[in-house]
């Protein structure tokens, strides 16, 4: 059974000690959540989650009501690892090859020849913002599910890689019926966490009234590179998972299915499919990368030390 995060590609420059790139991801994440923050006012749980999900090598989609600056709050942390951004929105007439790419007729101005040249879609970024995923029809959706799984894309027969590292943050408005075609949960299932974005308190909405109408600009420094996110990646995967962490997660999944032995009366009632194998996976793999983010190795992590959702 396929796992649920993405494969992480191989990084480009040599590894530091794991020592050394534990404690420059304490770093970094504090790093980067100032950097962030300079932009962004609060959602602290929910930037965490983004970070979880880059470095634990997922995807993520964010849940939310429009004005909360999702978009923004995307854009920041790809603008901050100095990644490639992209952003797509999604529309009832988009298509598949809207987002993947064409291929076109083109003549060589020299020898008259034509051939075809395939011109790349947005998809091909590190960091490509599906905006209101759930507006475009399931075929034009589906489009996400290759590139997600494998960081690929197949087009005209051709297999055309995308650059490492790549995620997909999607957002979606739940407050919208209308017009809106809800994710398969085949692609539901391609995203690690389900980060619910909220209203800001009192105090924070008075700052980002202050903030956005100002004249000010505010400018945000680097902190990682594609290399060293890549290089942080394969550091979060070398970290060990303690067997009391799978046996949980792998009981807690085995509840849910109806016909398990394990499964309470009102599963085998009321449930009628349960989580799939592969769930295990992606609720097991971003355990790691929360301690690893505070630089300690999760030896001794519970249940109150995982992400909200999985």
């Amino acid at each position: 059974m396929p796992a649920n995060t993405s494969p992480v590609p191989p990084a480009t420059s040599p590894p530091a000690g794991d020592v050394e790139l534990l404690e420059r991801l304490a770093t970094a994440r504090a790093d980067l959540l100032s950097q962030v923050g300079r932009r962004i006012v609060g959602q602290q749980n929910v930037l965490d989650g983004i970070l979880t999900a880059i470095f634990a090598g997922g995807h993520a989609l964010l849940l939310g009501v429009p004005g909360l600056a999702k978009t923004l709050m995307v854009q920041t942390v790809a603008q901050a690892l100095e990644l490639k951004f992209s952003r797509i929105q999604f529309t009832p007439d988009l298509m598949p090859s809207d987002i993947t790419g064409t291929e076109i007729i083109e003549e060589d101005s020299t020898t008259g020849k034509r051939a075809f040249r395939f011109v790349r879609g947005p998809v091909f970024a590190n960091v490509v913002l599906a905006d209101e995923v759930n507006r475009t029809p399931p075929k034009t959706q589906a489009a996400l599910l290759q590139a997600m799984q494998e960081h690929q894309v197949s087009a005209a027969g051709q297999t055309h890689h995308l650059p490492a590292p790549f995620f997909v943050l999607a957002t979606q408005n739940p407050i919208e019926q209308e017009g809106t075609y809800p994710l398969p949960e085949a692609q539901l299932d391609r995203f690690m966490f389900e980060l619910r974005v909220g209203y800001p308190s009192k105090e924070e909405e008075e700052r980002i009234v202050e903030t956005t109408t100002s004249d000010l600009t505010a400018q945000l420094q680097t902190v990682l590179t594609a290399e060293d996110v890549l290089a942080l990646q394969h550091l979060v995967r070398r970290v060990p998972v303690p067997k009391a962490l799978v046996r949980a997660a792998v009981t807690l999944a085995r509840m849910t299915r109806p016909d398990d032995a394990e499964a309470p009366a009102f599963i085998k009632e009321y449930v009628a499919w349960g989580a799939r194998a592969r769930r295990n996976t992606s609720c097991s793999a971003p355990k790691r990368a929360p301690r690893s983010m505070a630089g300690r190795c999760p030896t001794t992590t519970t249940c109150a030390a995982w992400p909200p959702v999985c």
